[in-house]
């Protein structure tokens, strides 16, 4: 079988990891040049965590990792809101930070060079009853038994699988970028999510605690660009937050320059697959970062997507692409309906917060349907059930 992947980014890479793994025949096609990320952090929390060590990455996720070990949710003012989960469950739960450039790494790491294919645009789809076509806009035309639609949140893919969802503003914007941990002496394993009135201010270390990530979530009712790069305005952001506890205070005096994020919310897709084709990670749910699950449900989807794969042949490679969808489809949507409630939560605007502050008293509870979820098993299960 042979597999293509239209999209170099954590989830068409961790799609090529579990796919090689099975020994299946796969190539990866980025637009860009070459395949990098920007400065941002990630949070991989358990169920991302469990199949990284599926895919034989748990070394790595440990190295370049930072477990939380003290996560809490904060008044502007420092005072406690809740802690994210008990003393004793903190022995079970890993969450770690990541830098997205060091996950990417780790898969590109187990890639061989001839797999990855830059400077390849999409610009068309074609198959018939036995094979798929990709066409990229250098001319050329790769066929393949499966295409793999990995090609994020502006896909081009999707529209021969389904007609796209459209954007739906969600009246915020974030402000992002990374600071040494050591300006601020912050503390190994740290994470903190200040919550105010209609904004929010989120931090947690990266890259084996040497960096901190920082993330500053504001109302916004104009109609801004959907980006997940855009430069900021370290300015605009320090205002944002002015007069919130002087930690905050600390962070932002270190902003030189920070990226500028565009939060638009999307309802889940009718549909992932149109025989031969079918879409992955943020092509096929894309969602809000309000629940922290964007990465893990892509390597989710690659775990499962080459499950089902690994048990089926050129021939039934379409009916195997049916299996996948309907083992990962309804679970990203639950997620994806997750980050938006939780969004709303986070950045209420009510005078009275103390509802809110009770129903993030305990995280380990509220997202054990999450973090237990196994995608391997399901896909298993799936194809049990077909």
């Amino acid at each position: 079988m042979r597999v293509a992947i239209v999209g170099g980014g954590i989830g068409g890479v961790a799609a090529a990891t579990a796919l090689l793994q099975h020994g299946i025949e796969v190539g990866v096609y980025e637009q860009a040049p070459q395949l990098k990320e920007v400065g941002a952090g990630v949070a991989i929390h358990p169920n991302g965590a469990r199949m990284l060590r599926r895919l034989g990455l748990g070394e790595e996720l440990l190295r370049s990792g930072a477990r939380w070990n003290d996560p809490q949710f904060r008044h502007p003012d420092d005072r406690l809101i809740a802690h994210w989960w008990s003393a004793i469950e903190a022995e079970r739960i890993e969450v770690y930070g990541m830098h997205r450039a060091d996950l990417l790494q780790m898969f590109l790491d187990r890639l061989p060079a001839e797999v990855i294919h830059p400077g390849h645009r999409c610009t068309g789809f074609e198959q018939t009853a036995n094979e798929a076509t990709v066409l990229f806009d250098n001319g050329a035309r790769i066929s393949a038994d499966v295409v793999v639609g990995a090609d994020g949140i502006h896909s081009t893919l999707q529209q021969y699988v389904t007609p796209p969802s459209p954007p739906l503003p969600s009246g915020s914007v974030a402000y992002r970028g990374i600071i040494t941990a050591a300006s601020v002496a912050w503390p190994a394993g740290q994470m903190r999510n200040w919550l105010g009135p209609g904004k929010h201010f989120l931090v947690f270390p990266v890259r084996a605690n040497q960096l901190v990530n920082y993330v500053g979530f504001v109302a916004t009712s104009a109609q801004t660009r959907e980006s997940w790069s855009a430069p900021g305005d370290p300015a605009a952001l320090a205002r944002e937050f002015s007069g919130w506890n002087p930690l905050v205070q600390a962070i932002l005096a270190q902003v030189d320059t920070c990226f500028w994020w565009g939060l638009y919310d999307r309802e889940p897709l009718a549909r992932w697959t149109n025989g031969r084709l079918t879409l992955l990670g943020d092509a096929a749910h894309p969602m809000l970062p309000h629940v922290g699950q964007g990465a893990n449900q892509a390597i989710e989807d690659a775990v499962a997507l080459a499950t089902v794969l690994s048990r089926s042949d050129r021939r039934s490679a379409s009916d195997a692409l049916q299996v996948y969808e309907h083992a990962r489809r309804p679970h990203a949507a639950q997620v994806q309906l997750s980050s938006r409630t939780n969004g709303a939560r986070y950045d209420s605007a009510a005078r009275d917060l103390s509802d809110r502050d009770r129903q993030l008293s305990n995280q380990a509870r509220d997202r054990a349907w999450m973090w237990d979820a196994d995608a391997e098993a399901s896909a298993i299960a799936a194809m049990t059930s077909s």
